[in-house]
């Protein structure tokens, strides 16, 4: 799925499923090229097994807003039984309508529940990349990163309550900014990267893959990587 350019004929709310660099803001220029040659490992150290998982997809989606490039997200409602309260990516599991997950059910799945979650219009998003697989144990899914320009920006908000909590965007700035890093120890022992960003802590898998996409653009800054933040028994 690390194709340079595909246009692909499908339905996303209204519009043709399409990957495309054409025309992209020069600052992605890195985004993009760590896009076509970074490995699945370098992403994470989870990678989905040879067989089963719940195929999903999340949108990685850049925007330009008042203090430059910026990143959407949302955060799940704090009812839901799997990664409540969780800021993350929008995005979900595949639906049969969204066709194969080895071609194009992925994007599909990113952009339909974006719009499910958060109101985007798809028409306004310019999919430019897709990164390798990457798999989450807690809740078996199989996970297809998929990287958006928003070309037309529109409206967001969470839909759903009982789903979503709340739909925010996140300057790149701040996201870089050593202030704003640490890293997570879950009661497991794990340890991870976590960003503390628009009142809420990013961390897990959506922190992770922040983390590699600022490492490999060269965006990242140093930081404290001894700054530690303890989560709850129960994230």
């Amino acid at each position: 799925m690390t194709r340079t350019h595909e246009t692909y004929d499908g339905d996303v709310a209204g519009g043709d499923v399409a990957v495309s660099r054409d025309g992209l803001p020069e600052w992605l220029a890195p985004v993009d090229r760590a896009a076509r040659t970074v490995a699945p490992e370098q992403l994470s150290r989870f990678l989905p097994p040879e067989s089963g998982g719940r195929q999903s997809a999340v949108l990685i989606l850049f925007g330009e807003g008042a203090r430059g490039p910026e990143l959407l997200l949302m955060e799940r409602a704090s009812s839901l039984r799997s990664h409540a309260g969780q800021p993350s990516f929008p995005g979900g599991a595949l639906d049969p309508e969204d066709g194969d997950p080895a071609t194009t059910g992925p994007l599909r799945a990113a952009l339909r529940e974006a719009q499910e979650e958060t109101g985007l219009d798809p028409a306004g998003v310019q999919v430019f990349g897709v990164l390798p697989r990457l798999y989450i144990p807690v809740s078996g899914f199989v996970v297809t990163p998929v990287l958006g320009w928003w070309r037309d920006r529109t409206p967001v908000v969470a839909v759903d309550p009982a789903e979503t909590a709340r739909v925010f965007t996140v300057p790149v700035a701040d996201l870089t900014d050593p202030a704003n890093r640490a890293t997570t120890v879950h009661p497991s022992g794990h340890l991870g990267p976590a960003f503390l960003v628009e009142s809420a802590l990013v961390w897990g898998f959506t922190a992770g893959v922040i983390d590699r996409i600022l490492h490999f653009a060269g965006w990242e800054r140093p930081w404290d990587r001894a700054k530690q933040v303890t989560l709850d028994w129960r994230a």
